[in-house]
């Protein structure tokens, strides 16, 4: 029996390849040489599938997206109450965004030298997870668990609001345990918005 190698996929190798450069070095000092000398590949190899730099990095900050909704499809459970789901689903959603290599490098980047593409693609993964909490709320209003809303609004105001709480509050104040900051933040969200 003759075994058969698996063809190698050139455009996953370089997308893999490119992540861990952006994760490693950032968008500004990540470039297509280095991402050819990681992923083992020509640059020529990597322009047959992206023009550009911006390209290949629209599509990495794109799979993330992905996994973003990925996660919220895995945490949220419609037979709970809506304000455990968003708990829930703001809590894992920013633990993949505080523990991801890249959002970290990126968010660094754009704290340091304000490189426009990495605050795009910052931009782009909260425009993911406001579409994700936007999604909930248009449910949950449905349902009747929340009064009449602009569901994007809302979910644009849950998430700054989940990210004060969560980050800009430890800084100059005793971090919030996990049940506190998902007890306060339901507690002021429902007192707005549950039906009466």
């Amino acid at each position: 029996m003759t075994g058969t190698k698996k063809p190698v996929d050139r455009r996953a190798q370089i997308v893999e390849a490119a992540g861990k450069s952006f994760a490693m070095f950032g968008y500004k000092a990540t470039t297509m040489e280095l991402v050819s000398k990681i992923a083992a590949v020509g640059k020529g190899t990597i322009y047959t599938f992206f023009a550009t730099k911006e390209e290949l990095f629209s599509e990495i900050i794109g799979e993330l997206a992905k996994e973003l909704r990925e996660i919220a499809d895995r945490t949220i459970d419609h037979d709970r109450p809506f304000f455990d789901n968003l708990s829930a689903a703001l809590h894992e959603l920013l633990l993949f965004r505080e523990k991801h290599e890249l959002i970290v490098k990126l968010s660094q980047e754009v704290r340091d030298f304000g490189t426009p593409m990495a605050k795009d693609g910052i931009a782009k993964l909260e425009q993911a997870i406001v579409a994700v909490l936007e999604q909930e709320v248009s449910y949950a209003i449905r349902k009747g668990e929340l009064r009449s809303a602009n569901p994007k609004m809302t979910a644009f105001v849950m998430l700054k609001l989940y990210l004060a709480l969560g980050t800009e509050w430890s800084k100059h104040q005793e971090p919030l345990t996990r049940g506190e900051l998902a007890d306060y933040f339901s507690g002021l969200m429902r007192d707005g918005l549950l039906q009466r």
